[in-house]
């Protein structure tokens, strides 16, 4: 699954906006210079996080957006969903499977359990997460390494690889 543009681009607007929040409200041409982001599109993506409560606009000299809530409140899921970004791996819609006559492909239930998975994870991650650099690694678990296993017909049956987390 990739995220597109418009997901990824919001969260990084977001990040953006809280780390310089500090000084006051955040004019969204400062946040599209410091980011390479259109502000055509950081308009649209921040009305859509405006309507979500996510951010709240504050009008006049001076003015621009700021957090409706703290960054410990506001999870990258939150920030994904309000703009539009489906979490979901499967390419079956809401009705029905991705199959020609409707029905799920035989790989439905991977991709789908995928797409909770991602969906867990982002729901677990906050703003202030991101902001002081807490994921690095974080998949690699406690022993900093992570595992893969050997592909098919090489080595013992279920063996597994260790590597040093990059």
């Amino acid at each position: 699954m990739k995220l597109s543009t418009k997901g990824r681009y919001a969260v990084m607007a977001m990040a953006d906006l809280a780390d310089a929040a500090e000084s006051g409200p955040v004019t969204l041409s400062d946040i599209a210079s410091r980011q390479s982001i259109s502000l055509s599109y950081l308009e649209q993506l921040f009305a859509k996080l405006r309507r979500a409560d996510i951010v709240s606009s504050v009008r006049g000299p001076g003015g621009g957006y700021k957090l409706s809530r703290t960054p410990t409140q506001i999870r990258i899921s939150d920030i994904i969903l309000a703009v539009d970004e489906p979490l979901r791996a499967t390419r079956c819609s809401e009705a029905k499977g991705c199959l020609s006559d409707g029905r799920r492909c035989i790989t439905h239930d991977l991709w789908d359990e995928l797409g909770r998975h991602i969906y867990l994870y982002l729901s677990s991650v906050t703003l202030e997460d991101v902001l002081e650099r807490r994921l690095f690694g974080s998949a690699a678990g406690a022993t900093g390494r992570l595992e893969r296993p050997v592909p098919r017909g090489l080595g013992k049956p279920g063996a597994t690889e260790i590597h040093a987390a990059e």
